[in-house]
């Protein structure tokens, strides 16, 4: 390109840039930065992170919590109001994400940020304070329904960064949710009822006593403190102005590789389809990876829930007796394992074999090695915690590789991002409310079938899990799952 024609295009590109805007500002930075943007992946990591705590760190010891509220009338019936605390949080967070998600492209995607944030420092907390089972499912509850950031976030991390590390900055989202879904367990496991576990430090009378499983929430909603605090100083991404010209997302990228005469016919047509106002839901690429996510995420929340309650569980019902600090040690050994896989080696492998095979080849996997869970728990001793970390810490990157995988595909597929990811988040959060419930139910149906003829115990359990990560990878062929090429 000679230096007339790059004039040329300097002239269209400033044409288009809005002093005041700040998602114009956002764009000119974007595009005099070189290299990798570190600083703003690690912006993306740190509030997903703050968030993604609380939504499993219950887990570990909501077992006991339900046992201390006294609303289970048999030991084998935790599960079933184990499963209604875990569901309602999603509930909420249904009810709202598509009302998040407007407020984010309409008034940004900062505000809705600094509120999820400022919900989980509040929420969180008042919900290790729960005095009875109503006001548990209460605090979740309101907790899934402010804190509606998860959606907007995922097109404020393609929005943050250059095109050609979108990937990366989604990975990021992904990473930092799957590492919060198990370091926040993992908190969960090692905190709760201190008083037991650590008499030297915290006295049965103390708060920590009266509320055992205070300390955990409260540890994670001061870690959520500073970031909501941070988030006033993030540099907002959305375009403030209504413009008929090229965006300056797409023109940068398409112009620079064109002639001034393909520009007027390529990139103006790509403009006005960015603001165009064509229906999502008639968006088959988008649609068909937000149900196909939507069933992998039913599978990876029931999962969790099914996980540490027979963890937890006793033996005599089929479970492994594992304290909270067990399952603790568990979960943070996964978490490592997966932050190490995610931020070096699954960038790399999707550029490869790109995101659809990553997401149907991990769900294989995932067949095999739930039915080996069954086996793994009829050992003991070094055997049994050597395997079960080994199997947790490998399904728990295949679940992560699947949703990274659709995270890309349905950022892909639409330019209205934060209304696309409210809808994904709704649909999501509706599947992700009946996995603690239903798993929570299935589980408790295993317990009492320990001398079933067809699959007795904790076989069901994960025969049934397996049912419907088989149904997850079947649909990710054509012509049911498509990807939009660019």
């Amino acid at each position: 390109m000679d230096k007339q024609e790059h004039a040329a295009l300097e002239s269209l590109l400033k044409e288009d840039f809005y002093e005041n805007c700040p998602g114009c500002k956002l764009d000119r930075q974007k595009e005099l930065q070189r290299g990798l943007p570190i600083k703003q992946v690690l912006i993306i990591w740190i509030i997903v992170l703050a968030t993604a705590l609380t939504i499993s760190s219950l887990f570990p010891f909501l077992y006991f919590m339900i046992r201390d509220f006294h609303v289970a009338k048999r030991e084998e019936d935790i599960g079933y109001y184990a499963g209604y605390i875990g569901s309602s949080y999603m509930l909420g967070r249904a009810l709202t994400s598509v009302i998040w998600g407007a407020i984010a492209d309409k008034f940004g995607r900062k505000p809705v940020i600094i509120i999820g944030c400022a919900a989980v420092v509040i929420f969180n907390t008042l919900f290790g304070l729960s005095t009875n089972f109503w006001m548990a499912i209460s605090m979740r509850f309101l907790l899934g329904s402010l804190n509606g950031l998860l959606g907007p976030i995922k097109a404020y991390a393609c929005e943050l960064v250059r095109e050609e590390h979108q990937s990366l900055g989604l990975s990021a989202v992904s990473t930092a949710w799957g590492t919060g879904l198990i370091i926040g367990p993992a908190l969960g496991g090692f905190l709760a009822q201190p008083a037991e576990k650590f008499p030297a430090i915290f006295s049965s009378n103390s708060i920590f006593g009266r509320f055992p499983y205070f300390l955990p929430c409260l540890i994670i909603s001061l870690l959520a403190l500073p970031v909501a605090i941070a988030c006033f100083w993030i540099p907002e991404s959305l375009h403030t102005h209504n413009s008929e010209k090229i965006s300056s997302q797409i023109s940068y990228d398409v112009l620079e590789s064109a002639s001034p005469r393909s520009t007027d016919k390529v990139d103006l047509k790509e403009g006005s389809e960015t603001t165009s106002k064509y229906s999502l839901f008639k968006n088959w690429p988008l649609m068909s990876s937000i149900i196909v996510y939507c069933v992998f995420s039913l599978h990876d929340m029931a999962y969790t829930e099914i996980f540490s309650l027979w963890a937890v569980s006793p033996r005599r019902l089929g479970g492994l007796s594992y304290s909270t600090q067990d399952v603790g040690v568990v979960l943070a050994i996964s978490g490592v394992g997966l932050l190490v896989f995610q931020s070096s080696l699954y960038p790399l492998v999707e550029r490869i074999i790109g995101p659809i095979m990553v997401s149907r080849i991990a769900g294989i996997v995932s067949i095999p090695l739930l039915t080996s869970y069954h086996y793994i728990g009829m050992l003991s001793g070094i055997a049994l915690s050597i395997l079960l970390n080994c199997a947790s810490l490998v399904k728990n990157v295949l679940s992560i590789s699947i949703v990274t995988g659709l995270f890309i595909l349905q950022n892909r597929a639409v330019h209205q991002r934060g209304a696309a990811n409210g809808i994904a988040m709704t649909l999501m959060s509706l599947f992700k409310a009946a996995g603690p419930a239903g798993g929570g139910a299935l589980f408790s149906w295993a317990e009492k079938r320990q001398d079933a003829g067809f699959l007795p115990g904790n076989q069901i359990v994960f025969f049934i899990l397996n049912i419907i990560e088989v149904v997850g990878v079947l649909m990710t062929f054509k012509p049911f799952l498509v990807e939009r090429r660019r």
